[in-house]
């Protein structure tokens, strides 16, 4: 499984604590991690909550990832904006109990965390059991066993709805402000990962003028 990690403006000098401990897991999964930032309050490269939904899609679209873990002050602008994009199912996810349960029941392919709200003393122990318990069985996998049956089946029907509900990403790309998705896609660390990883050619070659 490869793995986005993603932090907008506000929280961007908790993103080393926070790529430390997905890692504390992945590794012990044997998935990758790739972090997209940013990677500091210093970083020039700022990101918008908006700009992470955009992203987010980008990468899950083309299959670049498979997963995106991300997230803000509360978690809930991240995740409104992740899934006002198309191909993203984004769980706002505060500890490990909700990790595990969204995983399970589900199923998605995106958390937003809050980085700030209740964070405090031990901050860096929930996030680092939140990943545990997120990444502990296959996703999907129904809790309680029992419901296993119609909670992936509703998991298919809400895909097939969003496919009715949600423009194709191409579209969007094309009809959203060229100067927001350009400065949401020309930084270095998407740019050296997703033109080698992403499996759409038309995404990647718009986004490539885009840049151009």
């Amino acid at each position: 499984m490869k793995i986005a990690l993603i932090n907008e403006n506000s929280q961007a000098g908790k993103n080393v604590i926070i790529y430390d401990e997905l890692k504390k897991t992945t590794d012990k999964k044997g998935y990758e991690v790739i972090n997209f930032g940013m990677f500091n309050n210093e970083d020039p490269n700022s990101l918008t909550y908006v700009q992470i939904g955009l992203l987010s899609s980008i990468l899950l679209s083309t299959k670049a990832v498979d997963f995106v873990v991300t997230g803000c002050g509360t978690g809930e602008g991240a995740c409104v904006a992740s899934n006002a994009f198309p191909n993203v199912v984004c769980g706002h996810v505060t500890n490990p109990l909700d990790a595990y349960l969204f995983s399970q029941v589900n199923g998605g392919n995106a958390v937003a965390i809050p980085f700030a709200q209740n964070y405090g003393w031990g901050g860096e122990l929930n996030l680092r059991y939140l990943f545990e318990k997120l990444f502990l069985d296959e996703m999907g996998g129904g809790y309680p066993v029992e419901r296993r049956e119609p909670e992936q089946k509703n998991a298919k029907i809400l895909d097939e709805v969003k496919k009715v509900t949600h423009r194709p990403l191409i579209d969007i790309l094309k009809n959203i402000d060229k100067e927001f998705l350009k400065e949401t896609i020309d930084r270095p660390s998407f740019k050296e990962y997703f033109f080698e990883n992403s499996k759409d050619e038309e995404i990647s070659n718009y986004l490539k003028e885009i840049i151009s």
